[in-house]
């Protein structure tokens, strides 16, 4: 029993843990939340129902077209809605941001409806037993390519002259024009990274809960915004342990409160602002009077 729900709990874990990354990435580099994310990861699940019902619900093709919207969705939210505020106060990119994501909402009720919609199964049936748990093949396929994402994102970050300039943007972007890298570039490129793993995202809760609404990007972005700051916000292997503790916080919880399922992420959330702000692998900042 406890061994089911530890597994459910990493499955819906690192789920959060891709959007998670998303709010990580632009904080990192801006130093705001693009409170927008979790309705990109909400479009992601209806461009990958719209996919499946329309051309084709393999997996190998759907994960990447997603992948490609969404990121496409995002560099067009950050050129079009937060470019041109880039240097005004963060009072002001956050509430574009909120209307950005009510924008995206409203998009999508408008297309599909307000009801729930039934998500197809993107993974084989079956399970394999471990001996000390049983896992069914879509969890095993779910774990793998979540795992996959990762250690690109990895590379990404830390193998490339891309990823580097992430790094260099993340502690002064300021500095950046003036070694001859184009900080406009580097920005844009990480919303379209960001979004895409919150499209992604989408699509394997779609597939994993088989139904998708146009609300999930409220309780959904929510947890996940609840996941970085456990993990500190901007730090991208923070996002993930967060994510992973929130899902196996939430599992465990609803299995005795049920009916309380969604106040852990606002228990968790008190208890890290209460006792360790800066989050897990945050830092704490400088006080300045």
């Amino acid at each position: 029993m406890i061994s089911t729900i530890i597994v459910g709990g990493l499955i819906l874990g690192v789920i959060y843990s891709l959007v998670a990354l998303g709010y990580s990435l632009v904080y990192g580099i801006l130093k705001f939340i693009n409170f927008a994310h979790g309705d990109v990861y909400m479009v992601g699940a209806f461009v990958g129902l719209y996919i499946a019902s329309t051309f084709t619900a393999s997996p190998w093709i759907l994960i990447p077209l997603t992948a490609v919207v969404t990121g496409l969705l995002g560099f067009l939210i950050e050129k079009l809605a937060y470019k041109p505020l880039r240097h005004a106060s963060r009072l002001n990119s956050m509430i574009t941001a909120i209307a950005v994501g009510t924008i995206l909402q409203g998009v999508v009720l408008k297309t599909a409806g307000p009801q729930t919609r039934g998500f197809p199964s993107l993974f084989p049936e079956g399970s394999i037993n471990l001996g000390f748990v049983q896992i069914s093949l879509m969890q095993l396929w779910l774990l793998v390519i979540v795992a996959v994402l990762l250690a690109v994102l990895y590379w990404l970050v830390m193998k490339t002259n891309f990823g580097i300039s992430m790094r260099a943007a993340s502690e002064n972007i300021n500095q950046l024009n003036l070694v001859g890298i184009n900080s406009n570039q580097v920005i844009s490129l990480t919303f379209v990274i960001g979004a895409a793993l919150g499209g992604v995202a989408g699509v394997l809760a779609g597939s994993y809960f088989t139904a998708i609404f146009p609300y999930m990007g409220a309780t959904g972005g929510i947890k996940a915004f609840v996941a970085a700051i456990i993990g500190g916000i901007g730090n991208l292997p923070g996002a993930v342990v967060g994510g992973l503790i929130m899902g196996i916080s939430e599992v465990v919880f609803a299995a005795y409160f049920p009916s309380y399922r969604d106040a852990v992420a606002f228990l968790l959330l008190i208890l890290i602002l209460l006792y360790r702000p800066q989050g897990l692998f945050g830092e704490k900042g400088e006080e300045r009077v």
